[in-house]
């Protein structure tokens, strides 16, 4: 079940979103904040930047962190083809009764750039990795501390047996970007 803005700024009082804007903010930048029924969350100002130099075969399971080129700042510009990794600028505190979908902005999408980032499981917690690619033939720009995506939150209607924490998932707690762990 989809809750109003208000249930969101409510959660807020908890410490669910860190920090947390209860407006969206839009003038000259890609909005962020609370929204119709979800919050659009920023993305930070430090990038991994995949590149191609070393050769080598993409392995989730051992996944080489020379793949990457590390960039922090403003603007961060995507080769064609290609994707960079960041994270939110805010850090999330997931309840146990609530599931988050996260959806890319309109605006990167109408440009060929879509964002992909997995659900965030109840009582997950932690700075949000983003995926960010870059689908079109052409440099893209990614502004950072501005808005990258949309979180849908998904109140249950009972507490979920075992939560992500229970688990003790590898990306619980996660800050700034992490890379694939096995």
């Amino acid at each position: 079940m989809v809750k109003s803005d208000r249930w969101i700024k409510d959660m807020s009082s908890k410490g669910m979103i860190e920090p947390f804007n209860a407006k969206q903010v839009r003038k000259g930048v890609i909005s962020y904040g609370v929204s119709s029924y979800g919050y659009d969350m920023r993305i930070g100002d430090e990038f991994k930047i995949f590149t191609n130099i070393n050769n080598t075969v993409v392995d989730p399971k051992k996944f080489d962190e020379k793949s990457f080129v590390n960039f922090r700042g403003d603007v961060c510009i995507i080769p064609p083809n290609s994707f960079a990794l960041a994270s939110s600028m805010e850090y999330f505190r997931i309840p146990r009764d609530v599931l988050v979908i996260c959806l890319g902005k309109s605006t990167y999408a109408r440009c060929g750039i879509t964002v992909n980032v997995t659900p965030l499981e109840p009582e997950w917690e932690g700075h949000v990795t983003i995926e960010i690619s870059n689908t079109t033939p052409l440099p893209a720009k990614i502004y950072a501390n501005e808005g990258i995506a949309q979180l849908i939150f998904l109140q249950a209607s009972e507490i979920c047996e075992v939560s992500y924490k229970d688990k003790a998932g590898k990306y619980q707690a996660q800050k700034g970007i992490t890379l694939p762990k096995m």
